[in-house]
Parts: C-alpha cells; structure tokens; sequence
C-alpha cells in the first residue's frame, strides 16, 4: 500500500477527496483560486456573500460583494462546472461592520471596516458555514502566506509581492482561523493572476480591483452616517491648538487626522502662512484641532482588543509595526498594550491598526484608541 502523499492544501488525501470552501467576491482573484483548485482536482464550493441591499448593489461598480460581483462568481462557477451558493449575510454585516463604522467616525475615529468584515464576517460567520459544510478548509484570494513552520504551526506572512500584500488588513486572523484558512495567491503577482484567469477564460480576467470600501457610495462617508444615525452631523469649532477659533466644520466625520486639504478655514491664521494640519478632533466638544504639521508627532500608542498569533509576545519585544495600510513598517518595541516607536510618526489615527511584524511573520496587532508624544512632554 502506498503512502499517501500531502497534497497542495497540506492534506495526505487525493484533491478529490479535499472540499474546499472558496471565499467568492466576484473579483478576478478569489475567481482564480476556486478555479484553480477545481482544475487540480479538489472538491470546490464556491460561496458569495451578499453583504448588503441587493437593489443598492446593483447600482454601484467596483465595490466587493455588490450586485453584479455575485453575477460574476455565479458566471464564473457555471463555466467551471463546481457547486456556488450566495449566501445573505446582510443583517450580520450591517450589526458587525456598517454600525461599528458609523459609531466610529462619530467618536472621531477612523475606522477599518475591511478588517471588521474579515475579522467578524468572513473568517467567523462564512468559515464556521465552511465547517458546517464538511469543508477541509476554506481558501481565498487574499495576497498573504499561511507557512508552517518547522513545529508544524501555521504562521502569517506577508505575501511576496509587497504591492498587494494584504496582511495589514488579517492581523485580527485567530490561530485557530489560520489552522483551517489558506491563501493560494500569498506568493503570486496579480499579473501572474491575471495570466491564469486569461489562460483559464474567465470573464473576469481584466476586472479591475475594487477600490471603495462597498457600502459607501462614491466615498461619501458622511452619507452612510447620516442614513444610519439621522441628525448626528452638527457644525461646530475648528481650533488651533493655542485655543484661537479660526473657523466652522460642518460635521468632524469630514476630517481625519493629518489632513491638511479641505479643511475649509483658509490662509491667513499662521506666520509666513505655513499650512495646518488636523491633529485632533474632539467628539465631546464637536471641535477639529488644526495645528502645524510637527504637532502631528507621535511616539507612543495605545492599543485595545489585541489579537496575537502563536503566542502572547513578551514584554519589550522589538518588532516593526505599520500605523496604516499605506505606510512603511517602522521599528518600535511592544510594552503590553502600549507600543513604543523608535522614532516619532505624523498622523496616527484613533480607529486604524497596529500591525506588528516579526520579519515578514505577522505577530498581530490591535486597535489604536490613543497616541501621545513622550518627548514632547518630557521637554517641558
């Protein structure tokens, strides 16, 4: 009798054998992985989430899980002859992401609503549906690595194409989730994606990503607030940090720290007419604080609901960390729930995350309630 020998998905057991839930957007690369999982052999069941009004859907492009994206992963599940289900999760999504959202922005935060719907959505709700199914596992296309390590421990990487690296937006992922996840693209470019869904003919090859976050039409923010909580935008103060009113804001979910454009107060407030920056907004007061762009200088950041992979890391540990999706990883040092930077960072907002890296090794990371700036008060 033969051995059997591990297969792609690290299973010892024929692809045929292996049931596989695929995570279906609509989009070009979860379409790539539920047909290439297909092509290999494995038992591939498709899923899309219908996320939100179907009507409003319809209406708007380039957004995940909009109307003709469930289209999409349907077209794309006939060609390839495997199983697709949508699934309705929109009371699920509206009470865990769009309301998490809107009181967010409405307590001066900046809120990540991708990572809630991966963290409460996708990899809770949709993976538990995956078990139920008797799925193996559940794959997606997420540009990240799942690698096990020599102990046989699953560990989260950043993908090898830096461009599309995703892991900012999975460092809430639990160990257990990333036991029963995997990532198929974490080592792939979105060209060599594009090439397979070309080489494959699929309808979406040439899709463009999505861009907006899904349920806010045209990035208007404010819109989805005052649908979800009527008269809650209210004119109030822009201050300068010296206490001067230099003018009105009509409503601080218009702002986010370290905005300087669009502030709506003008020239004329500072010598040589250096330009201002938002450094705080103050929910209680309904007041945006607008300073120069030095007052935006942060050392230390305070974390809340921290997710740590493997382990908790111990105290003083050095790692690099990212502040938002955009920026580079920088070197600090973890205190518990408070992280250290080696050197000072300008515009960290309360609501982003803090994503702790090991290397390429994602550690975890947490939720930014608040920043300070030690030097600054250790000078005076």
């Amino acid at each position: 009798m033969n051995t059997p020998k591990t297969n792609s998905l690290g299973f010892d057991k024929a692809p045929k054998d292996t049931r596989v839930v695929v995570a279906m957007s609509g989009g070009v690369d979860s379409s790539v992985v539920a047909s290439l999982l297909h092509e290999q052999g494995y038992e591939v069941v498709g899923i899309t989430l219908q996320l939100y009004d179907h009507g409003e859907a319809l209406k708007k492009k380039g957004a995940c899980c909009a109307g003709q994206d469930i289209h999409d992963a349907k077209r794309v599940a006939e060609k390839m002859g495997f199983e697709h289900y949508v699934l309705n999760y929109q009371s699920k999504f509206q009470d865990s992401v769009i309301e998490d959202f809107v009181d967010s922005y409405l307590n001066g935060e900046t809120p990540i609503p991708c990572v809630r719907c991966n963290q409460n959505v996708k990899f809770k709700d949709l993976l538990a549906t995956a078990r139920d199914l008797g799925a193996d596992c559940m794959a997606t296309g997420h540009y990240i690595q799942r690698v096990v390590n020599a102990d046989g421990r699953a560990e989260l990487h950043r993908a090898v194409d830096a461009h599309k690296d995703q892991s900012y937006f999975l460092f809430a992922t639990t160990q257990e989730q990333l036991d029963f996840l995997r990532f198929p693209l974490g080592g792939w470019s979105k060209d060599m994606t594009r090439q397979h869904a070309e080489r494959l003919g699929l309808m979406v090859a040439e899709k463009p990503d999505s861009q907006d976050i899904c349920f806010v039409p045209n990035g208007s923010y404010a819109r989805v607030v005052e649908k979800f909580r009527p008269g809650a935008l209210q004119n109030g103060d822009i201050v300068h940090i010296d206490g001067r009113v230099l003018g009105q804001h009509n409503g601080i979910i218009n702002y986010t720290i370290g905005q300087r454009r669009g502030i709506g107060i003008g020239g004329g407030h500072t010598e040589n007419n250096t330009p201002l920056f938002v450094v705080g907004l103050r929910p209680d007061k309904n007041q945006v604080v607008v300073g120069p762009y030095e007052a935006l200088a942060r050392d230390t950041v305070y974390l809340k609901d921290c997710n740590w992979l493997s382990h908790i890391p111990p105290e003083g540990l050095t790692v690099d960390v990212k502040l938002r999706s955009t920026q580079s990883a920088m070197p600090a040092t973890l205190l518990g729930d408070k992280v250290v930077l080696n050197e000072p960072a300008f515009g960290i907002a309360a609501g982003q995350a803090c994503v702790c890296y090991a290397g390429n090794r994602v550690i975890g990371g947490g939720w930014i309630t608040a920043t300070e700036n030690t030097q600054l008060e250790n000078a005076a």
